[in-house]
């Protein structure tokens, strides 16, 4: 599912006021931390991920790796704060249509 910009700028209105339901200690992107992730996204769809690295690059590794492991979709990165959205089953969110 590739959201469009509409659908994203939507998520993004609605991740506005959430606070990070996982975060990242030091040591990285661990199965416990994707374990945590999937759990989150199933039961909230739409959710705030907080990771712990200043350096970019790895910051982006991590991101794409979390992406590439939920299968959900990168919303927004801000700072430190990824916002990923999974539609689950009982489709809680609804989005526009593209």
């Amino acid at each position: 599912m590739n959201l469009s910009t509409k659908q994203k700028q939507h998520l993004k209105g609605l991740a506005h006021n959430l606070k990070p339901v996982v975060m990242m200690g030091s040591n990285g992107l661990t199965e416990a931390v994707v374990a945590e992730i999937e759990i989150a996204l199933n039961h909230h769809e739409l959710i705030k991920v907080k990771i712990a690295s200043e350096d970019r690059d790895t910051k982006q590794l991590i991101v794409d790796a979390i992406i590439r492991e939920t299968e959900a979709e990168k919303v927004q990165v801000i700072g430190k704060t990824l916002v990923l959205f999974r539609a689950s089953e009982a489709r809680k969110i609804e989005i526009p249509r593209k």
